[in-house]
């Protein structure tokens, strides 16, 4: 890999220098793997190295001779970021746009006589899309960068909470493919359920050479023991197997059942030679998917159904894990989605200002059952339907969908991130002046290319949607909808004042774990308005909308230590509010997907995992807020209530305990509520009277207690509750087995007053240090055990340093 020529911003030491390139990857990586780039995620280094997305590069290798013992030589490219000429031995293959699909060449006669030079040049994705913007006019963006005039990774160009590292490269893997006569060149498994039977239909695409025009060949589909063939007569490029499976195990998502999957494998032979000359194999799952948008008395439907059974959906949102996304391995995919599970969620949303992930990322949804809600490539901008953009964009659905569709952790398709509605309401109509915006891909282009390619699955033309254009895309009533004003302009006490039939984005900021941020950021003293943790904060005054957060709830923090556990605690009270409101009006409302599961690097900001991957309190807020049991203390129609979810398939029936508690922990009134939840229903248990008759909200709050699930409400603000000052022991006790991965910790803390939202943040123990489980309230008399891993020296006197609550004082540590 050549550095960029001069004139591109590059450093002088830079120029004219050449480096190794690793493939898969890009211009980033390689330089930092060669000594030369400052990491751009730490401090604010992000600006040090803009000159890398604003040059020019040039890859180069030799290939190796091949032999003539087949008739075809293809170089297969699975992903070119983004604008490369390619040439190969002096011959030009061809040119790229399009990061987002892949790119094949025959190079057949270019390696007979020898080896030759593989030269690709990248021109910058920021030159090219200054370009068209320039020649195809503006066109309305959430953020100053042109990305929405090319097919490359939107977030790239930086987001809200993302870095600008405008990357080029080959970032996915390269190959020589040699083949003869035949080979398959796409293959559709449509994959249905009928009357307790499994049918596969695999429809193929194949391409000959020339010799290979007049053979007759043969598709072959086996499932298990079942298998179905079909001929392709000669001439012919494309063929039909039907397979039936009797009574195949189903998959589900792992909230309804089991994963079950089958091996598929399609052949393709020579009829006349019974040669086999190639070979697709996958893992398929048998299920139906059906969407529900059925009219009603509240508006319309927007609810999933798995196997004919509707489900409330325990989402999260998905950003690409890396800013340098060529950086994730698969095992890095599978323990994030790993962690998914963990916390209950049942479907990830697939963002689409990202990309279409790897194939080991729907592997591990398939096999985790974690159902996997899949965005076309469109965000928070007005997409040109003129120049070279709309080829490309059906070249790369046409693909995508193919190459995904035989996952069956896949449940929906989207056309766009909130472009139906920034037309509608962010001021895009006069800028417009009548110039396309995107509305024929949605409404038009990618439904058709969905419907050809893959019946089975619904599609939704965006997020937020309402499904017809005579209502307001983000109408609370119908189809998904999108809350941003709570967190941009009110306290999230707001969400409780909506019902919406699907919340497909919703969130609340807070930074990243404290080891992360002594790690990514030099600052010492660190302030939340200190030069690299404003850098490290994107939000548009996203630290003015924390304090704004807090306000209502706490007094001002009196330190750094304070101001980070009460953000990181805000945010899970926050999603708790929605979720819990919305879980408890199943099924007028049907999901939620959380604003977001993951960071791409360390920043402040709406994920659940840090840039690091350490888990943030809210990590282990939305385990119990997603689990299929759920208490919830809450205003039901004027009147307090406890209402129980319950999303498993089994009904659930007990006795909750409820108890009207005060400050000091003695209980001032008790009631026994029995009650019985059907299976995947809810049931609203008014309080007793004698719970609520007189209270004191400053001086008195209510618990619920059933089947090992707590409850806790308090009806006046924390600054204005009567607090005692927190009070409790410590005993630290060593579990497992020395020296292995089951070694802990148990930090057991006995409570000897009310200890509100108590918090052991593990990572200030040791970085690597992780706990099992997030904020907890107690009363006096009452036990909290943390199982800490990773804690590699156990210090009693570092515990009291990681411990945290509301009513431990200003400015100060628990004690």
């Amino acid at each position: 890999m050549c550095a960029p020529p001069a004139g591109g911003g590059a450093p002088s030491a830079v120029l004219d220098a050449v480096y190794a390139a690793q493939i898969p990857g890009c211009v980033h990586t390689d330089l930092l793997a060669a000594g030369v780039l400052p990491d751009p995620y730490l401090d604010s280094n992000e600006d040090a190295v803009a000159w890398v997305g604003r040059s020019a590069w040039t890859y180069a290798t030799s290939l190796d001779a091949v032999d003539g013992s087949h008739e075809r030589t293809d170089l297969v490219f699975e992903g070119l970021d983004t604008f490369a000429d390619i040439r190969l031995g002096g011959r030009h293959l061809g040119r790229t746009a399009n990061m987002h699909r892949s790119f094949r060449f025959d190079v057949t006669g270019d390696l007979a006589a020898g080896p030759a030079d593989l030269v690709i040049d990248f021109d910058s994705a920021y030159t090219v899309a200054e370009a068209l913007r320039e020649e195809l006019g503006p066109r309305p963006n959430a953020y100053p960068e042109p990305f929405n005039y090319v097919r490359k990774m939107a977030s790239s160009f930086g987001w809200d909470w993302g870095p600008t590292l405008v990357t080029a490269g080959v970032w996915r893997p390269v190959r020589l493919e040699r083949w003869s006569t035949a080979r398959l060149d796409t293959v559709r498994p449509e994959v249905v359920v009928r009357d307790s039977d499994g049918y596969v239909t695999v429809n193929v695409t194949v391409e000959r050479t020339a010799a290979g025009a007049t053979r007759e060949l043969r598709v072959i589909a086996v499932v298990g023991e079942h298998r179905a063939e079909a001929a392709i007569p000669p001439g012919r490029a494309d063929g039909t197997v039907l397979l039936r499976v009797p009574d195949p195990a189903l998959w589900w998502p792992h909230t309804l059942g089991e994963p079950n999957l089958h091996g598929l494998e399609v052949t393709l032979q020579d009829t006349g030679t019974g040669e086999t000359l190639d070979r697709w194999q996958r893992r398929i799952g048998f299920r139906t998917v059906e969407l529900d948008t059925t009219p009603d008395d509240f508006g319309s439907a927007f609810t999933l159904r798995i196997n004919g059974i509707p489900l409330f959906a325990r989402g999260v949102n998905w950003i690409p894990d890396d800013a340098l996304p060529s950086r994730v391995t698969p095992e890095r995919y599978r323990t994030r989605l790993e962690q998914a599970r963990h916390a209950n969620v049942d479907l990830v949303r697939v963002w689409g200002g990202g990309i279409y992930e790897d194939t080991a990322f729907y592997d591990a949804c398939d096999e985790l059952g974690v159902m996997a809600w899949q965005d076309f490539l469109f965000a928070c901008a007005a997409y040109p339907e003129e120049g070279p953009l709309p080829a490309e964009v059906e070249a790369e659905a046409r693909e995508n969908v193919v190459r995904l569709m035989p996952h069956a952790s896949l449940v929906l398709w989207n056309g766009n991130n909130e472009n139906l509605w920034g037309h509608e309401d962010w001021d895009w109509k006069e800028e417009l002046a009548g110039a396309s915006w995107g509305r024929g891909y949605y409404l038009d282009l990618l439904p058709r290319v969905v419907a050809e390619l893959d019946p089975t699955r619904p599609y939704w033309a965006g997020s937020p949607w309402s499904g017809d254009e005579g209502i307001h895309p983000n109408d609370y009533g119908h189809g998904t909808t999108h809350l941003w004003e709570t967190w941009n302009r009110r306290d999230y006490s707001d969400y409780l004042a909506h019902v919406p039939r699907f919340v497909a984005e919703f969130g609340w900021q807070a930074p990243p774990a404290f080891a992360t941020v002594r790690r990514s950021i030099s600052d010492r003293p660190l302030r939340p308005d200190s030069p690299g943790m404003l850098h490290h904060q994107k939000a548009e005054d996203g630290n003015g909308k924390l304090e704004r957060g807090l306000a209502p709830h706490f007094d001002e923090p009196a330190s750094f230590d304070q101001w980070h556990y009460l953000t990181q605690l805000n945010q899970a009270r926050a999603i708790a509010t929605g979720i819990e409101h919305w879980r408890a009006h199943w099924p007028l409302c049907a999901g939620s997907i959380v604003w977001q599961l993951n960071d791409c690097w360390p920043v402040t900001s709406w994920a659940a995992i840090d840039g690091d991957g350490r888990l943030k309190p809210l990590y282990h807020e939305l385990r119990r807020l997603y689990a299929d049991r759920l208490l919830v203390l809450r205003d039901a129609d004027g009147a307090a209530a406890l209402t129980v979810v319950n999303q498993g398939a089994q009904p659930w029936s007990g006795e909750a305990q409820v108890a009207r508690v005060r400050a000091d922990g003695t209980i001032t009134a008790r009631g026994l509520l029995r009650f019985e939840a059907a299976a995947r229903a809810v049931a609203h248990l008014p309080l007793p009277d004698e719970l609520t008759r007189s209270a004191d909200p400053t001086k008195e709050f209510w618990v619920a207690d059933c089947d090992g699930l707590r409850a806790v409400r308090y009806s006046a603000e924390d600054k204005d509750f009567a607090h005692p000052e927190a009070r409790y022991d410590v005993e630290l006790a060593p579990v497992g087995t020395a020296g292995t991965e089951e070694q802990a910790v148990e930090v057991t803390v006995t409570a000897l007053t009310v200890v509100r939202d108590l918090l052991l943040q593990a990572d200030r123990l040791d970085p690597a240090a992780v706990t099992d489980h997030g904020r907890v309230t107690l009363l006096p008399g009452e036990k909290a055990v943390f199982r800490v891993t990773g804690w590699s020296r156990p210090d009693p006197a570092a515990v009291q340093e990681a411990l945290f609550c509301v009513n431990s004082g200003p400015g100060r540590r628990a004690e």
